[in-house]
């Protein structure tokens, strides 16, 4: 008997940088280099620009990843709404969603959590996130054991400010309390970025600072923490691939 094609759509709310264009083909490619794997059919909807997939077609589905944005995921652009709403349906469906940063903030937004401005400002660079071991379950995506921390890239201005009920608090941070959060078994929120490697962070953040949005001194500190420590980018693959394929290899 023939395993049938496993299928997972991104809904990319961002746009891709001349740099990721130039780079990498665009963030899609980024997403899929990430969290893909041989066999499985990727598809894209750019929701940033209205495009989403039909609702009858939902259940084709094996899962889908929220990506980043620069817009604020307490906003009411159309767009935004439409994901919360497309999310709501995937929740009632159970379908498998991965949210990152943006993608995080929305999933807890539909389920009656409360988000808004990081409580510490800008958070940029990397950062060593603490797990609520306890929380965790073992023999599921983190397989039997359990890191006590990891370090991922982390760039956003907004954050989870309150739980909803439903959710369980997975990693927490001395800059973020929510840095890692369950709903059910078939969402899960991630605040930093396991598909950003230190390039793609370098050139965001030196376009940010371009565009006035990002001091330099705050720029070459964000930097900083990048020289002396590297992104535990295997491990988020690992914990992020099982829970999309449903598997519990080890970390």
């Amino acid at each position: 008997m023939v395993n049938e094609q496993k299928r997972f759509g991104l809904f990319l709310a961002t746009c891709d940088s001349t740099f990721v264009k130039k780079t990498y083909g665009g963030y899609f490619n980024v997403f899929v280099d990430t969290f893909g794997e041989d066999g499985e059919q990727w598809d894209l909807f750019r929701v940033i620009d209205g495009e989403f997939p039909d609702d009858k077609d939902l259940d084709k589905y094996d899962g889908f990843v929220i990506s980043g944005s620069l817009h604020d995921a307490f906003g009411d652009e159309d767009w935004i709404l439409k994901l919360c709403s497309l999310c709501q349906k995937l929740d009632e469906m159970k379908k498998k969603v991965l949210g990152i940063c943006f993608g995080h903030q929305i999933l807890s937004r539909i389920k009656g959590g409360k988000i808004g401005r990081a409580s510490q400002g800008l958070v940029m660079g990397l950062k060593t996130i603490t797990f609520a071991k306890d929380a965790i379950k073992p023999d599921g995506y983190f397989g039997n054991m359990i890191p006590s921390s990891l370090a991922i890239i982390k760039c956003h201005q907004d954050e989870v400010w309150e739980l909803p009920e439903s959710a369980t608090l997975l990693a927490y941070s001395d800059k973020c309390n929510v840095e890692m959060v369950s709903i059910g078994n078939h969402f899960l929120g991630i605040q930093g970025h396991p598909e950003y490697n230190k390039e793609i962070l370098f050139e965001i953040i030196d376009r940010l600072v371009n565009m006035k949005l990002m001091e330099q001194d705050f720029a070459n500190k964000a930097k900083a923490t990048m020289e002396i420590a590297e992104p535990d980018r295997k491990q988020w693959q690992t914990i992020c691939k099982n829970f999309l394929k449903g598997r519990s290899e080890q970390v």
